[in-house]
């Protein structure tokens, strides 16, 4: 359904308000139950734990997002409906119970670790919409245990990379598909687990969705839709008209490629005008030879889920992203075409679109926004062969990083990445799952941006295989300069990487915060501190009595304490309020 089709379909068919909301809750409630169902049954802890999946419904004709759970990744929000389409462009004769796989990145993607399925959702012998999710898979193949290769420079070397086919043929798993997955990527025989999980997840929404089309027609469900768009678009637009009229610029930086050791620029230009804003990155980088390039539909839907950080009460559907215009950047890393490797597009780069936006905006509508999150998803995967278990595993490890200050407080310590609401397994359960013994889980100390508002502070972890031999990759950012400070706050304490051998030798990645293929064995320990977010405001205008509370928790020392917030504490941790003066210049 074009918007158009939506715009005539609202204002021909009204719905009292109470219908509308009804209907906008079930729908909602659908895609909810896909992701408990989907979370619940998964074999991955990277599925089951860290809820690195979503679920959605689109529609029928051109593949626009109607409903996301709320449970699911933002990222995924605006490039699963880019998948959606080209699924329906390429699956002429879909049928009830198929169910479409394709993780191929340049068919409205992310990384080859993100498979997708769809289902065609037929009521009453019509297709009405269709059913999709995502679910991270820890292995896909490719050159290193997990897929994040740090050194990459085509995609065949990320892993195996599926068009769209039918996996399930009418509710039947495909043997011949399912033996070509399985040939091709690590530890096979337990994907099967996921795969069961993903499709059943889709079947429940079958039957969830035919349930709220049962009780209120399908007529007044296609109406409710269409509103729901119009008024998301509606709302948005609002929302665009408060921020002045004019141009804003901001940037951002990835440490390197992985391959080249030099920093990619991201340059937003961001044009507002009434109520439509247009955002052009084609001063960008240009494509590089490592696995740090974005495809569009990721690039795309990194701006999405900047503008709804931003405003977070629009409603989320197709409608919300209508006044959002985004020159498509082709000729940068931003727009990449086959065969660019793109590993670490989703994970990390859609983090750095989003920092340049946040950058940009801030000049505008400072009271609203906040200064750089941490923006890296901390990806670390870990390989082996357990030889108690007599079997082979994966172990992919997200970590969390401190929030930016805003205006109202200092950043949330440990958050979630700006891509989504994954969360960090369990130490319990990846100990549980795998060979392997945490040393260290604790706070990455000093690393929240000083400011008016600190930054929060990011995480530090140590780990080593308790048995047998493993190999570790990484795919991180923010190791060559913090999160961004704003209005005059600090940038944020950046992430560190470093493998201390048993032997005393230790390894610290040339490209600070991506290598891969690093032998670990028992007694060697791999540590990782996390970036802290940047600091909102300046540093010497925080509450000298919040700065002894940060030295009190050991968040800072007393020295760091003078140096960065010109605070002078006693041998009691007191300020000083004489000597802050003088640091203060006050």
């Amino acid at each position: 359904m074009s918007m158009a089709e939506a715009k005539d379909m609202a204002d021909e068919t009204a719905i009292d308000p109470v219908t509308l909301t009804v209907i906008q809750n079930g729908l909602a409630q659908v895609c909810n139950e896909m992701d408990l169902a989907f979370c619940r049954a998964a074999f991955s802890p990277v599925i089951s734990e860290a809820m690195d999946r979503s679920d959605g419904i689109y529609a029928a004709g051109d593949g626009a997002l109607i409903a996301q759970g709320d449970l699911g990744l933002p990222v995924f929000v605006g490039t699963m409906q880019y998948g959606t389409q080209a699924v329906i462009e390429r699956v002429t004769d879909p049928r009830p119970d198929d169910v479409v796989i394709c993780n191929d990145p340049y068919l409205g993607g992310t990384h080859l670790m993100d498979v997708r399925f769809y289902r065609p959702f037929f009521y009453r012998g019509e297709l009405f919409c269709w059913l999709a999710n995502t679910g991270h898979w820890p292995d896909t193949g490719g050159m290193v245990p997990g897929g994040f290769s740090a050194r990459a420079t085509e995609v065949e070397q990320e892993g195996l990379r599926l068009p769209p086919v039918k996996l399930f043929k009418q509710g039947e798993l495909d043997p011949e598909i399912l033996a070509i997955i399985q040939s091709n990527i690590r530890i096979s025989e337990q994907r099967i687990g996921d795969i069961k999980a993903q499709a059943a997840a889709l079947k429940i929404g079958d039957k969830r969705l035919t349930a709220l089309l049962d009780r209120y027609g399908a007529e007044t469900v296609k109406a409710a839709i269409a509103q729901l768009r119009a008024r998301s678009s509606q709302l948005m637009r609002a929302k665009i008209a408060t921020i002045p009229d004019g141009t804003y610029e901001g940037e951002a930086f990835v440490d390197s490629d992985g391959v080249v050791d030099e920093p990619l620029r991201i340059a937003m230009r961001i044009t507002v005008a009434g109520e439509e804003m247009t955002f052009d990155m084609s001063e960008s980088s240009p494509p590089c030879r490592g696995p740090m390039n974005s495809v569009i539909a990721t690039t795309r839907s990194s701006v999405y889920l900047a503008m709804k950080h931003i405003f977070p009460d629009v409603p989320l559907n197709a409608g919300t992203y209508e006044p959002l215009h985004i020159v498509d950047p082709r000729g940068t890393f931003l727009y990449a075409e086959y065969p660019r490797p793109v590993s670490g597009c989703a994970a990390e780069v859609s983090q750095r679109i989003a920092e340049a936006v946040f950058a940009a905006l801030t000049k505008a509508i400072p009271d609203q926004l906040f200064a750089a999150p941490a923006g890296s998803s901390g990806n670390f995967a870990l390989g082996g062969h357990d030889p108690v278990k007599g079997r082979s595993y994966v172990m992919y490890v997200i970590s969390g990083g401190g929030y930016g200050g805003y205006a109202e407080g200092d950043g949330l310590t440990n958050g979630c990445s700006t891509i989504g609401i994954s969360k960090s397994q369990p130490v319990e359960v990846l100990e549980q799952y795998f060979p392997v013994l945490f040393h260290e889980y604790a706070l990455h100390e000093g690393s929240g941006g000083a400011g008016a508002s600190r930054g929060g502070f990011g995480l530090n972890y140590a780990l080593s295989v308790r048995r047998g031999e493993a190999r570790a990759s990484m795919v991180m950012d923010h190791g060559r300069t913090g999160p961004q400070g704003v209005l005059g706050g600090k940038d944020g304490g950046p992430n560190r990487v470093r493998v201390d051998f048993a032997d005393g030798k230790s390894h610290a990645p040339a490209h600070l915060s991506k290598d891969q293929d690093i032998a670990i064995g028992p007694g060697d320990v791999v540590r990782v501190s996390t970036p802290g977010g940047g600091g909102y405001g300046a540093p010497f205008a925080r509450d000298p009595a919040k700065v002894a509370a940060d030295v009190a928790r050991g968040y800072y020392s007393a020295e760091e304490a003078a140096a960065l917030f010109g605070v002078a504490l006693d041998e009691g941790g007191v300020v000083d309020a004489a000597a802050t003066a003088r640091l203060r210049g006050t």
